[in-house]
């Protein structure tokens, strides 16, 4: 190829690659297509040939495929300017809208709390009235009506708050019976409850009580030496039947229920001392307290809670009753048997010195 075809074919590429970075920087896709169109019908001279036209025209091609790749995998532009004012507006009424409702239910809410109030305060600031519907007078009358109202319901909701956190009566149990009657001279006071029943609850049975293994056998043992009380957070619609259901003999001589007991802190209370029943029908517990109520008995003490409180730190009372009687009688084996040997011991030398005092005489 000479000098003087490759001339012509360098001034026409320059020339066309100019145009096409025009046309790529104006993102006009027209504009390409004319360079192309512009290209292609440059004639290169005669003696140029075919060849070199078609080389010009198939570099320029090649570089406006590579300009127009990088768009190719842009997402398309967002809708015009229009578009966007709208839904700009359409959320703006949307958080209006919201916050009017919210606005005419805190209204509303607030309405219905101060007539809820009103309707309290007129309901339970009203004097009582006896059975004739005459006006009982009380220590509020002298003050403005208002007052009177505000007073009187205020020592209602006290008093109502004061009978669910203390008991009934400051005296849960009658004084003890006198002669000819028999009073044991101690009483037991135990917890319905995962104590003597646990409680089971199932989709096809509903609510059902597991019987504790050693009931019977507690209530045998400890009824002659001890007032059995049953004392028990649950209502006594709910526990009365249940403590008949365990106790058909009747050893049990008084029920507490849940009037009986303290609230503190959320929660009805009183003393327990025994570990929650999980429901273990290998459970042991009641038999072994049935020895210890019966040591504690036989033993005569004049106040348990003495007893007790050497107790009172243990995680489980009964183990470490079980523990300590065990290491007494371990104990009292260790001082038989060697008051055994001192016997046996004196009888050795008894019988030495007899001899001795025989074998002389002859």
């Amino acid at each position: 190829m000479s000098a003087v075809c490759v001339l012509p074919m360098c001034l026409r590429a320059s020339r066309g690659l100019l145009r096409l970075r025009s046309a790529a920087a104006g993102a006009s896709a027209p504009a390409m297509v004319d360079v192309i169109r512009t290209l292609s019908t440059d004639k290169p001279p005669a003696a140029a040939g075919s060849a070199t036209g078609g080389l010009a025209q198939a570099i320029l091609q090649e570089r406006l495929q590579q300009q127009q790749q990088p768009t190719q995998g842009q997402p398309p532009p967002e809708g015009g300017e229009g578009e966007r004012e709208g839904e700009k507006a359409e959320d703006r009424k949307q958080k209006e809208n919201t916050a009017y409702a919210k606005k005419m239910v805190l209204r509303l809410a607030g309405f219905m709390g101060v007539g809820g109030a009103v309707a309290i305060v007129y309901i339970f600031g009203t004097n009582s009235v006896d059975e004739q519907g005459n006006t009982i007078p009380d220590e509020f009358d002298k003050d403005p009506p208002v007052i009177q109202q505000l007073r009187r319901t205020y020592k209602y909701f006290k008093d109502y708050r004061q009978m669910i956190i203390e008991p009934t009566s400051p005296k849960l149990l009658p004084d003890p019976l006198k002669e000819p009657y028999y009073q044991p001279p101690y009483t037991l006071v135990l917890e319905l409850t995962d104590v003597l029943l646990h409680p089971e609850w199932s989709l096809a049975t509903g609510w059902r009580f597991k019987k504790r293994p050693g009931i019977d056998y507690l209530f045998q043992q400890v009824a002659p030496l001890y007032e059995i009380v049953v004392f028990t957070a649950e209502t006594g619609m709910t526990a009365y039947p249940l403590i008949d259901s365990i106790d058909p003999q009747g050893f049990v001589m008084y029920r507490l229920f849940r009037d009986a007991t303290r609230y503190v802190e959320g929660h009805h209370i009183k003393v327990c001392a025994l570990k929650k029943w999980d429901g273990n029908s290998e459970d042991r517990t009641l038999y072994d307290l049935a020895n210890f109520l019966k040591t504690i008995a036989m033993s005569g003490v004049d106040d348990v809670r003495s007893v007790l409180e050497n107790y009172a730190l243990e995680e489980d009372p009964i183990e470490a009753f079980k523990r300590r009687q065990a290491q007494l009688a371990q104990e009292e084996e260790q001082r038989l048997s060697e008051l055994s040997q001192q016997k046996k011991q004196g009888l050795s030398i008894g019988s030495i010195a007899s001899r001795f005092w025989r074998s002389k005489q002859q």
